[in-house]
């Protein structure tokens, strides 16, 4: 028949459902997790990065401005052996303070390119965050709906098993006993 549905089984949606729940907490709980290392690496390159490498720059120059000052201190005093140290260590300390310089221009870009990047994505997440928040639970009511509807539904008999069965006693007794016709 067409008007009839064949429920197998009421422990495979129970399942379903205690897994959907599993799932919505571990998707929240990820979610939320993202959200906060975006929030922490933004921190970190505008903050940390930005002043660790200001300030090796800073050091770095007093380092080259050393180095320099070494380096005409030997040219001065016409020791050979060490100019030839001291120039090695003035273009080391040249190289470090270049290098420093180009970490934070690099830091900059980023600080002015990292909220172009992530705020798209983090709208996506957002709007996950909202359907996770709103129309899951909605969904892990309709299967709650659901479950007691089909429980209810077979707890119905089915037509057939009415139909085959014996008439109750009453149902015997009125038939086994004609009424008498009128003369």
């Amino acid at each position: 028949m067409a008007n009839q549905v064949r429920v197998t089984s009421l422990d495979a949606l129970e399942t379903f459902r205690a897994h959907l729940i599993i799932f919505l907490a571990k998707a929240v709980g990820a979610v939320d997790e993202v959200g906060d290392e975006v929030r922490r690496t933004r921190s970190w390159v505008h903050n940390d990065q930005r002043h660790f490498w200001e300030t090796q720059i800073k050091k770095r120059r007093r380092t080259l401005d050393q180095a320099q000052g070494e380096y005409m201190n030997a040219r001065l005093s016409k020791l050979q052996d060490n100019i030839a140290a001291q120039k090695q260590a003035v273009q080391k300390a040249k190289r470090a303070l270049a290098e420093a310089e180009e970490k934070l221009l690099l830091v900059k870009t980023w600080i002015r390119n990292f909220d172009s990047c992530t705020d798209p994505l983090m709208k996506k997440m957002s709007s996950l965050r909202q359907f996770l928040d709103f129309d899951m639970p909605k969904a892990v009511a309709f299967l709650v709906q659901a479950q007691k509807t089909l429980e209810a539904y077979t707890q119905i008999p089915s037509p057939e098993s009415t139909a085959a069965s014996p008439p109750s006693s009453s149902e015997d007794a009125s038939a086994a006993s004609p009424v008498p016709e009128s003369p």
